[in-house]
């Protein structure tokens, strides 16, 4: 067996609350608090489009607390 063959032929772009983004395999089961956002393919395919859609790598909650600090400074 080819040690470096991807065991798995297709994965799935998945994304958790946070908007933090991952690979998953297709077929398997995606795990709580995670779905798939449309997007499949092969494991660099996949890999990717996450390039392309997550700028930001900060997860959510801290960027709303940022940005609810920016506002905070400007009304200051």
């Amino acid at each position: 067996m080819d040690q470096n063959k991807d065991p798995f032929e297709e994965y799935a772009v998945v994304i958790n609350g946070e908007e933090q983004y991952s690979v998953w395999p297709v077929g398997r089961t995606v795990p709580a608090g995670w779905h798939e956002v449309g997007v499949r393919g092969t494991r660099t395919h996949c890999l990717d489009r996450i390039d392309e859609l997550w700028t930001d790598m900060r997860p959510r909650s801290l960027r709303e607390a940022m940005d609810g600090d920016v506002v905070e400074e400007a009304h200051a």
